[in-house]
């Protein structure tokens, strides 16, 4: 049975980092199953989702720390399970943008979680390349079974309007 480990690295970005780790995994018989790398400010993160069996599993948590310790990374892993698909009744994007407040996201991800929606993929950035700096979301999401989509939209655009925001939620095709 495949076992699966959580690993996250974080440090000064510079070439080669993804190259080394992605050797690692490799020369530890593991497989990549997901991953995500952004720059954030200077920093490289990277989290990747790896199976393998229970020595090339134990192995790589062995060896990380010191590719880490090599490459000036904060590393940390963490063993969980394969992901789990719930019940969904429709797959939906969320687009949003405006004046960077503080608070957005906390107001728009409470309205999803009230309506008990699963966010699947998020990105956020802020656009300073004018006067007033612009918010930008681009969200996935996941409504639950019995969701219903057309109060949630209106909920949602109603929220948007009130935090002087524009955007779209629409069904992913």
């Amino acid at each position: 049975m495949p076992q699966h480990l959580v690993v996250t690295a974080i440090g000064a970005d510079r070439t080669g980092i993804v190259s080394k780790l992605a050797r690692l995994v490799t020369d530890c018989n593991c497989n990549i199953v997901d991953s995500r790398m952004a720059i954030l400010g200077n920093e490289f993160t990277f989290i990747m989702l790896l199976s393998g069996d229970l020595i090339a599993i134990s192995r790589i948590e062995h060896l990380l720390p010191g590719l880490g310790l090599e490459l000036d990374l904060l590393t940390m892993t963490k063993r969980t399970s394969g992901h789990r698909m719930q019940p969904v009744s429709a797959h939906y994007v969320l687009e949003y943008k405006g004046p960077d407040k503080v608070g957005t996201l906390g107001a728009i991800s409470s309205l999803l979680a009230h309506h008990q929606v699963y966010i699947g993929a998020l990105r956020t950035q802020t656009d300073t390349s004018t006067d007033q700096a612009l918010h930008l979301c681009e969200m996935t999401v996941e409504l639950p079974e019995g969701a219903e989509p057309e109060l949630l939209r209106q909920q949602l655009m109603t929220l948007l309007d009130q935090l002087q925001l524009t955007g779209r939620f629409e069904a992913l095709i």
